[in-house]
């Protein structure tokens, strides 16, 4: 028999597993033998009041086999000698086409300009230590994108793009724990997420699918409106069925090839602005209401959002990408910029907690920059990030300010200490950031004193700059099909495309470009 219960609980119940056992067997008056398995469906923390609880979804099998924990199975074709699709980034928009392509009976190509996971840690060491750039392989270049080292957070609002639980399973046939099936907000671990990446890999690569590292395009093969391939740095040339562009939200040449081969891109919203970077401990008190947090609740996060004005303008100011527990890494992609983002170990287990705190950028904004057209964003983005590597010490030492002297105008004495490997240089943050973003992030951060208490105060520091949010150009594509809406066998994809926000949502969007891919091909037969 299959009982269904919902529980909930104080944290040291419904946290270990085996007193959950316990309160589920009791609630349900059964004893508690080994034939019984009772399994998690869902689990969600509620801190909203002083006595924390935590709602539980569980189904309990008794004298019933349950049910295999997940149904997905890895590709056993073999697309060797199938024809083939090109798929450029290999993050997660593209391995998930990739993988999506073989269960269709596409090979795909994936082409990744970065390196694969375990040379790209030589890369990241090299710019936390050394503060040298490459340019090809760093934070947001590589196998598996940004996405490997930027936390692995695996929640989405994008239910209706695709199947989510699919996704999840997907991750955990490759290595996840089967911990994010269960959590209301998954998360992998930066720690963890390069073994998954290096076996969605592997699938790839057993089903004769291609993935070709340190191989950069450079060129578009287009036969009027109708794409038919790619150039590669090397001078080679790949064509096949269709082009499936997962190239990420930092692939500035990607976007400026595009424009210059008159492929339609066009201006999207964005925002810019620091990362906040607090003691865990701290937001542990602020959220949990008690000293701390014990022995069984995780590190916790928060969410703020604020409705600030500046020069007659309405500005969103938002927390964005909170990483409990975690660093703040470097992330620029290019010598002579500075870019600082946040990731988390699946542990969550480091002292220190940071946010993006971004405001939204206005149309006004981008006036100085209207001769790039639909690259105006881009070239904000440039400027800031190579200001604020000034800023600092021209390196990868980040301008950095205590938040209740930035708030204050006044500039801080001392930094604290913090997660950030290449170090902090003590400067006015109003100085690094421009009016439109240094205004609204001092309205909103008293905002969220009031609502924090205790969150905008010198107990923590804003490091600048977060400016790869989210890409400020979308390429255009038909709705239902996915093509470019000018360019026929181009399926822009994923979050440099415009139409992801995280892992999983670029997960879905890569996994719909290859069926849409798939359909056309089938349509010529």
């Amino acid at each position: 028999m299959i009982h269904q219960l919902s529980l909930t609980l104080p944290p040291e119940l419904a946290l270990d597993e085996t007193v959950f056992r316990e309160q589920a067997l009791a609630h349900l008056s059964l004893p508690n033998t080994t034939d019984i398995v009772v399994r998690k469906r869902r689990q969600s923390i509620d801190a909203r009041n002083r006595q924390v609880r935590v709602k539980v979804d569980a189904d309990v099998y008794a004298g019933e086999t349950p049910p295999p924990l997940i149904q997905y199975q890895k590709p056993q074709t073999d697309v060797s000698r199938a024809p083939k699709a090109i798929v450029v980034g290999a993050g997660p928009a593209g391995l998930f086409a990739a993988l999506r392509l073989i269960e269709l009976g596409i090979k795909p190509i994936v082409l990744e300009r970065g390196s694969d996971v375990r040379a790209r840690r030589r890369d990241l060491a090299a710019i936390n230590k050394d503060h040298i750039v490459n340019p090809e392989s760093n934070y947001c270049f590589g196998e598996g994108g940004a996405g490997t080292y930027s936390d692995g957070k695996l929640y989405t609002r994008s239910t209706k793009r695709g199947d989510v639980r699919r996704i999840l399973e997907i991750f955990v046939a490759h290595g996840a724990t089967e911990q994010i099936l269960v959590d209301a907000h998954p998360h992998i671990g930066t720690n963890k997420l390069p073994n998954v990446v290096t076996d969605l890999r592997d699938s790839i690569l057993k089903a004769g699918g291609e993935v070709r590292f340190d191989t950069k395009v450079t060129d578009l093969i287009l036969a009027g409106n109708e794409l038919k391939g790619v150039v590669l740095a090397n001078g080679d040339s790949l064509t096949g069925i269709g082009v499936i562009l997962a190239t990420g939200h930092s692939a500035r040449d990607i976007f400026y090839l595009l424009h210059q081969r008159h492929v339609l891109i066009e201006a999207k919203p964005f925002a810019m602005g620091v990362r906040i970077e607090h003691q865990q401990s701290l937001i542990d008190q602020f959220q949990y209401h008690r000293p701390t947090r014990g022995d069984y609740l995780p590190a916790a996060s928060y969410s703020l959002i604020a409705q600030t004005r500046f020069k007659g303008i309405e500005r969103g100011v938002f927390s964005f990408c909170m990483c409990p527990g975690g660093f703040i890494v470097p992330a620029a992609t290019a010598p002579g910029e500075l870019v600082v983002n946040g990731m988390s170990p699946s542990r969550r287990d480091s002292q220190f907690a940071n946010s993006g705190l971004v405001v939204a950028i206005a149309d006004e904004d981008l006036q100085p920059y209207a001769d790039e057209g639909p690259l105006a964003g881009l070239a904000l983005q440039q400027d800031l990030e190579r200001w604020a590597c000034r800023m600092g010490d021209g390196r990868q030492t980040a301008p950095a300010q205590r938040i209740a002297d930035f708030v204050d105008g006044r500039v801080s004495n001392q930094l604290l200490p913090t997660s950030y490997q290449p170090g902090l240089a003590s400067v006015d943050m109003s100085e690094v950031l421009p009016d439109h973003i240094a205004q609204p992030l001092r309205q909103g951060l008293r905002d969220f004193g009031r609502k924090m208490r205790g969150y905008m105060s010198n107990d923590g520091q804003v490091i600048g700059v977060e400016s790869r949010t989210s890409s400020p150009v979308r390429i255009p594509r038909h709705r239902e099909t996915c093509e470019h809406v000018q360019v026929s066998r181009l399926f822009p994809c994923g979050e440099g495309a415009g139409y992801a926000g995280g892992i999983v949502s670029a997960a879905m969007d890569g996994e719909r470009c290859a069926e849409e891919l798939v359909k056309l091909y089938k349509k010529g037969l």
